[in-house]
C-alpha cells in the first residue's frame, strides 16, 4: 500500500522521468528509429488516442445541464487566443521557435484534471468544465488555421496543411464531448461504467506524459547545440505560466469566480501541447510546454499547500 501511495503522490516526476530514460536509453536502437511504421503510430495513433480517452471520461463525469456559462469565460477565451497571437508576433522576430512554444503555451486547453484542483480549492468544478469544453472548441479551429503560417513544410500547401491538421485536432477535441453525449442517451450502461471509472483518466494521463516528455528529451539531444533555446523556452513558458494564472484570477475573481478562473487559463493540458508542438510545430518548441508542466504543477501544489495551512 505504501508503494501504490508513493507512486500516486509522485506520478508526475515519475512519468516525466521515465519517458526521458525510456527514450535516452532506447534511442540508438535501430527498431526504434522514427522511419518505422510503429514510431509513426504511436506519435499519430496511440498519443492522440489517450488524449481522446482522458477527454472523453473527463465529459462524461459532467451533464450538459450542469454546465455554466459565465461572461468570465468569454473574456478568458479572448486572452487566449489574442495572447497567443501576439506572444508569436512579439517573439518571432526574435526566434521563430521561441515564438511557436509561446503561441501553445497560451492557446492550449484546459487541463482534464483541472477541474479536481478546483474543487480542492473551494472553486467551481462546473464553470471550469464548461471552459474546458469552450476552449477545446476555440483551439481546434486556432491549430488548422494558424499553425500551417508559422511552421509549414516546403512540400505542403497551407490548404493540404489545414486540412491535415484539422483532420487530427478537431475530432481530438470535439469527438470526445460529442460520443460521451451519445453514450450518455443511448447507451446508459457504457456511460455508467466510464463516469464510475473516471480515474482512469488519471493513469492514462501519466502514460500519455510519459511519452511526450521522451519525445521532448528527443527534440532536445537533436538540437543539442542549441540550449541557450531550451533554456529560453523554459523561461518564457514560466512567464506565461504566471501571467495566466494571474490573469485568471483577477478577471474571474471580479465575477465571484476566482479559483475557477485561475484554473482555466492557467492550468493546461500539456500533454495535447507537447503533442501539437512536435507535430504540427518545430519539435524543439514542444520544450515550452514541456517545462509548463513544472511550472503549473509547482503553483497547484503551493495553492493546495495554503489551502490545506488555512483550513
Amino acid at each position: 500500500m505504501k508503494i501504490i501511495t508513493f507512486i500516486k503522490n509522485w506520478t508526475l516526476p515519475i512519468a516525466m522521468i521515465a519517458g526521458i530514460l525510456i527514450y535516452l536509453a532506447f534511442a540508438n536502437l535501430h527498431f526504434l528509429q522514427p522511419t518505422k511504421p510503429y514510431v509513426h503510430a504511436i506519435d499519430h495513433v496511440l498519443t492522440p488516442m489517450l488524449i481522446f480517452m482522458q477527454l472523453l471520461l473527463t465529459f462524461c463525469k459532467v451533464s450538459p445541464r450542469e454546465f455554466r456559462f459565465r461572461k468570465w469565460h468569454f473574456i478568458l477565451l479572448s486572452i487566449q487566443l489574442v495572447g497567443s497571437i501576439m506572444a508569436y508576433i512579439l517573439l518571432s522576430p526574435i526566434n521563430a521557435i521561441l515564438a511557436q512554444g509561446a503561441m501553445v503555451c497560451f492557446i492550449c486547453p484546459t487541463a482534464t484534471a483541472a477541474a479536481v484542483v478546483t474543487s480542492k480549492l473551494g472553486g467551481s468544478a462546473e464553470t471550469l468544465i464548461t471552459y474546458t469544453m469552450l476552449v477545446n472548441i476555440l483551439c481546434a479551429i486556432f491549430a488548422p488555421l494558424v499553425f500551417p503560417l508559422v511552421y509549414s513544410s516546403a512540400n505542403n500547401t497551407f490548404f493540404y496543411s489545414f486540412v491535415l491538421i484539422l483532420s487530427k485536432v478537431f475530432p481530438l477535441l470535439i469527438c470526445p464531448f460529442l460520443l460521451a453525449q451519445i453514450l450518455r442517451f443511448c447507451f446508459s450502461r457504457a456511460h455508467i461504467w466510464l463516469r464510475e471509472h473516471a480515474s482512469m483518466a488519471f493513469y492514462i494521463w501519466a502514460v500519455a506524459l510519459s511519452m511526450v516528455m521522451g519525445k521532448t528529451a528527443k527534440a532536445i539531444v537533436d538540437d543539442a547545440e542549441n540550449i541557450k533555446l531550451v533554456f529560453w523556452l523554459a523561461t518564457i513558458s514560466l512567464i506565461i505560466c504566471c501571467l495566466q494564472f494571474f490573469i485568471g484570477k483577477k478577471i474571474g475573481g471580479r465575477y465571484g469566480d476566482r479559483i475557477s478562473g485561475g484554473q482555466a487559463i492557467g492550468q493546461k493540458n500539456t500533454v495535447l501541447a507537447i503533442w501539437m508542438s512536435y507535430t504540427y510545430l518545430n519539435p524543439i518548441a514542444s520544450v515550452a510546454p514541456g517545462a509548463y508542466v513544472l511550472w503549473q504543477n509547482t503553483i497547484n501544489s503551493w495553492q493546495l499547500w495554503k489551502k490545506r495551512k488555512n483550513s
